[in-house]
């Protein structure tokens, strides 16, 4: 476990604490069982992933009983930083051959407990057997506290946003025929974490072919003269908030005839989508926005996934921008948009985008040209 709390204070933590417990409440939730990943980020700042030890926060909803910190003794030296008992939590530490799962429910009402949604099937069960029977998954609580980002939380994707662009503005020092997909990639993934980010999350780099597949990642492909190439990166600044966007770009003249115009109406598409977003506007009232552009330029069969996903700590959660979604938007929603064209075994493109919903409308985190790039 690590402690990252460069978005987060006392007050912050304890108004999103707060907040579970009232939207836990109104749900019929008597507790909230958070295991260590995005929503105990989110929570009190402390990074991590679960193991076969249990790391819990336990939030009751009644703000009379306090919420309860369970770990591993081993694991609570290095949580040092977080100030638990400003917040009001009591820490429990165990030991090997304690039971750690009575500990974490000791002294919390009885009722139905909400488990975070990632919490391995070791830890959910064993909660079962220590008497939270009851259960359900916690994500449609939590996720009404994190699709609203605050302040600090859009500055962080506001700064990650820039710091992608500056990668995809070097591109060109990297993307050139005669090298393989796998070393660009190498190059790019390097570049990532030179502009400011903790690591590179995911770097695909789809040439001709295995651009038409939408998470191709990387190969030994050598990349040749006139190929379109999808650039698909992003990575979590220190803080854990992350970045997302895609370019597409051509190593010299593209040699499909069809490239120019089915990638005129693909950029038309997405910022018919941008321009789609607004508060009140529903998630796929955005997802038709660039559906119908590339239907009426005969490409609907040609694009295959969602138009967006929302991005925060996680780099896919609430909202998803889809058919079906009649969530309407708000601001302090953020979210991609990135309609793309597959022409399977030929080519592909896809231009992606993260905005963030405001009071009146939209803005972009990137801000690079969405024009195709020729190299």
């Amino acid at each position: 476990m690590g402690v990252t709390s460069s978005v987060l204070d006392v007050a912050t933590m304890r108004s999103r604490l707060d907040r579970l417990r009232s939207h836990a409440a109104a749900a019929g939730v008597a507790a909230t069982v958070v295991s260590p990943g995005s929503d105990l980020r989110y929570l009190t700042g402390i990074a991590g992933s679960s193991f076969e030890r249990l790391t819990a926060l336990v939030v009751p909803s009644d703000a009379a009983v306090a919420p309860v910190l369970v770990s591993p003794a081993l694991e609570y030296a290095g949580l040092g930083h977080v100030p638990l008992a400003d917040l009001g939590v009591e820490v429990r530490t165990w030991v090997d051959g304690e039971d750690p799962y009575a500990l974490a429910l000791g002294g919390i009402p009885t009722g139905r407990v909400a488990v975070s949604d990632m919490t391995p099937a070791l830890h959910l069960l064993r909660l079962r057997d220590a008497g939270a029977v009851d259960q359900q998954l916690a994500g449609p609580v939590l996720r009404e506290l994190r699709m609203r980002k605050d302040t600090a939380e859009l500055a962080e994707l506001r700064a990650a946003g820039a710091a992608i662009d500056r990668v995809h503005a070097r591109v060109g020092e990297w993307l050139r025929a005669g090298r393989t997909e796998a070393e660009v990639a190498a190059d790019i993934a390097a570049a990532i974490v030179e502009e400011g980010h903790a690591a590179a999350d995911f770097v695909i780099v789809g040439s001709g072919p295995n651009g038409a597949s939408p998470h191709h990642s990387v190969s030994d492909r050598v990349i040749e003269d006139g190929d379109v190439v999808v650039v698909d990166i992003g990575g979590p600044l220190p803080s854990g908030y992350g970045s997302d966007s895609t370019r597409t770009y051509a190593v010299g003249t593209p040699r499909e005839p069809d490239v120019a115009s089915a990638y005129a109406a693909l950029q038309a598409a997405q910022q018919s989508s941008v321009e789609a977003v607004r508060p009140g506007v529903t998630c796929e009232a955005i997802d038709r926005a660039a559906r119908e552009v590339l239907a009426e330029a005969g490409l609907a069969e040609h694009f295959i996934h969602r138009t967006g996903h929302g991005i925060g700590l996680d780099g896919h959660e609430e909202p998803y921008i889809v058919a079906g979604n009649d969530l309407p938007v708000e601001p302090g929603m953020t979210f991609s948009i990135e309609p793309g064209v597959y022409l399977a075994g030929r080519w592909g493109a896809r231009i992606e985008d993260i905005v963030a919903v405001t009071d009146d409308g939209v803005e972009r985190f990137n801000t690079r040209p969405t024009e195709l790039v020729i190299l």
